[in-house]
């Protein structure tokens, strides 16, 4: 099992991304959530076997249609994640 943190940055809000992942991170069978965190910037916590991970994360760099991903910086997951892949609520605006 492997688990990822990713903090996804560019025009990836009001583009359909989070649900987008959702349905790409169920394709694979990860587990994990997708939420906004503002600032255009999107939070997602993938866990799953290492092939489905890597897979999952070229998708993100790519993204739906609409999205322009600028960057994506990758942190130690934890593995303990939900089962399934769910869009969590977003973060209130600071």
């Amino acid at each position: 099992m492997k688990a990822i943190r990713l903090l996804i940055t560019g025009h990836v809000q009001g583009v359909g991304y989070r649900d987008w992942l959702v349905a790409e991170a169920r394709r694979l069978g990860i587990s994990g959530w997708v939420r906004n965190i503002g600032h255009d910037q999107v939070e997602a916590m993938l866990a799953g076997k290492p092939d489905a991970v890597a897979a999952c994360l070229r998708a993100c760099h790519r993204g739906p249609p609409l999205a322009a991903v600028d960057k994506i910086t990758q942190s130690t997951g934890d593995d303990s994640a939900e089962q399934g892949f769910v869009k969590r609520p977003s973060l209130p605006a600071l």
